[in-house]
């Protein structure tokens, strides 16, 4: 008799952990866009293999950057609390994922000032990539999204913004001296998002940007092509073994995209009563292409996408544009 009460509680005790365990086991379900289903779907992606790794120009981009700033601590990882800024914690990422980054708009037109990567004289990582501006510019959105979170990092980035989006990515915009949006705010892209500032350990006005997939900080210049102010191609492959490489990385290209930014965009005369030269927007419905002049670019300065902007002048992102030439921009 004893030894039958003994099973029948023993019983009782494993059915019990069993519904624990049950609990705690849907606690970490992962969220619905990244189930296995969806990693299903991207099992037979073939990974783009035109990329040039971070380390075999590491020695070159040291020298062309040396008196570039102290990359800024990771918020996903260092000081802070990840519930709070990577919510991706603990959770199992895809060795390979698709990205669809086609309806796209740059964040802002600056030009690269410190690229992506390892920063040996700091011994720490840059996960992201500096835009010249600036402040008062306008930050824009890279992808449709909703807004995750608007803080500040006195040490850091300062006043920063992730926005999760549609596409499974997130992007941070760092270093910003004013908010044009608020957590849970759906944004699409090229809506602005804030004005860029000189906010946290900065030592003059940019934009620190990142593109990151579930915590990880994918090179910005993967997915961008910054001297041309376009996206390399309409997806992207994430993949755990090449997500810090860059692609088609030209610092020639870049060089003589800043000589053009320069000469477009002086620095702005200080005056209390006039705004900002990014809060003014032409009113106009065509737009002449000059030297210089990239979709992106144009783009950004009239607030629509690029998609938008090919849809309207019967063109693709790789469509070469003509001095003189007249886009519709509305």
């Amino acid at each position: 008799m004893q030894f039958k009460s003994l099973a029948k509680s023993l019983a009782s005790l494993a059915a019990i952990l069993g519904i624990a365990v049950n609990a705690d086991a849907q606690t970490y379900r992962l969220p619905g866009e990244h189930t296995d289903q969806h990693r299903d779907l991207i099992a037979g992606q073939v990974n783009i293999n035109k990329q040039i790794k971070v380390e075999t120009t590491q020695q070159f981009l040291d020298n062309l950057f040396e008196n570039e700033e102290e990359p800024e601590m990771d918020i996903y990882t260092e000081g802070w609390d990840s519930k709070l800024v990577n919510a991706y914690a603990g959770m199992d990422v895809p060795d390979r994922h698709t990205i669809d980054v086609s309806n796209f708009c740059m964040p802002h037109p600056g030009y690269v000032t410190s690229p992506y990567g390892y920063r040996k004289r700091f011994r720490r990582m840059h996960k992201g990539v500096d835009l010249k501006l600036y402040v008062g510019d306008t930050i824009r959105a890279a992808f449709d999204g909703r807004v995750r979170l608007t803080n500040f990092e006195r040490r850091g980035y300062g006043y920063y913004v992730i926005v999760r989006h549609t596409n499974d990515l997130e992007t941070v915009y760092g270093h910003l001296s004013k908010f044009l949006v608020e957590p849970d705010q759906y944004v699409k892209a090229g809506d602005p998002i804030a004005l860029g500032g000189n906010t946290g350990r900065s030592t003059g006005p940019h934009l620190h940007f990142e593109t990151r997939y579930m915590g990880y900080a994918i090179n910005p210049a993967a997915i961008f092509d910054f001297a041309n102010q376009t996206v390399h191609t309409d997806t992207y492959t994430f993949t755990k073994s090449t997500y810090q490489d860059a692609r088609n990385y030209d610092p020639a290209a870049n060089t003589e995209y800043a000589k053009v930014y320069n000469q477009n965009n002086p620095r702005p005369v200080a005056s209390k009563s006039s705004p900002t030269k990014s809060g003014k927007s032409s009113g106009a419905a065509t737009y002449k292409v000059k030297k210089g002049d990239t979709l992106g670019a144009i783009a950004a300065r009239h607030h629509v996408t690029v998609r938008r902007l090919c849809q309207l002048n019967g063109i693709n992102t790789k469509s070469k544009l003509k001095i003189g030439q007249r886009l519709k921009v509305r």
